[in-house]
């Protein structure tokens, strides 16, 4: 088999396929994350210090508000199963009660209710679409939490009893995030905490998403 080439997140990372035995072989010991599709493997795109900074926030936030439940939060070690043949990894998640996992692969949770995706460039569009879409199979999945980097704004997209799913925006560090599926409440400037905007990220922020 000739050498592993990797490509940015929504490309193969090569023209093979690999069995999930395989593939979890393969993740033990690389120094990318991969996501597992029907066979493909496809490399995530690296992270930057205010992704990961924001993303320590969210994890520590959820966490205290979680305390003491039935809830707990994770980082983005944890895979997600989409299906039994399909494993992605989210910056964070929340999972109520006990873990859950198909015998296929037993590292990935089937069973979140919650899922955060920090955005980048790179991302933004397939964390909004074809890696919603994906969530969206999953019967315990109801709540899907979206953070720029570049500025203060955060989508909380809830699915609702009759199935359809409400968007909420936050806007500025002075608004408070509503998580209603795990009934939490997140201040902006605590999941910004640390983090420093700068007018070119602003604006770039602003582009992408008024474009």
């Amino acid at each position: 088999m000739a050498p592993l080439t990797y490509a940015h997140m929504g490309e193969p990372a090569i023209k093979y396929t690999f069995t999930i035995e395989e593939y979890l072989e393969r993740e033990k010991t690389s120094l990318v994350k991969h996501e597992y599709h029907e066979g493909e493997i496809f490399a995530m795109a690296g992270s930057t210090p205010r992704h990961s900074r924001i993303t320590t926030n969210t994890t520590r936030e959820l966490g205290n508000a979680l305390s003491g439940t039935a809830c707990l939060e994770y980082n983005s070690d944890l895979q997600i199963a989409t299906s039994r043949q399909k494993f992605v990894y989210p910056d964070a998640s929340v999972v109520c009660g006990e873990l859950s996992t198909y015998e296929e692969n037993p590292l990935a949770s089937n069973n979140p209710v919650l899922i955060v995706e920090v955005l980048s460039d790179s991302t933004a569009a397939y964390d909004r679409t074809g890696k919603f879409m994906r969530y969206r199979q999953i019967p315990t999945f109801r709540e899907y939490v979206l953070i720029e980097q570049g500025f203060p704004f955060v989508e909380v997209r809830t699915k609702l009893e009759d199935e359809t799913w409400q968007i909420r925006i936050y806007e500025g560090l002075s608004e408070t995030v509503v998580l209603k599926g795990i009934d939490v409440q997140i201040p902006m400037a605590r999941l910004y905490s640390g983090v420093v905007f700068d007018a070119n990220s602003a604006e770039e922020w602003f582009n992408r998403t008024r474009s």
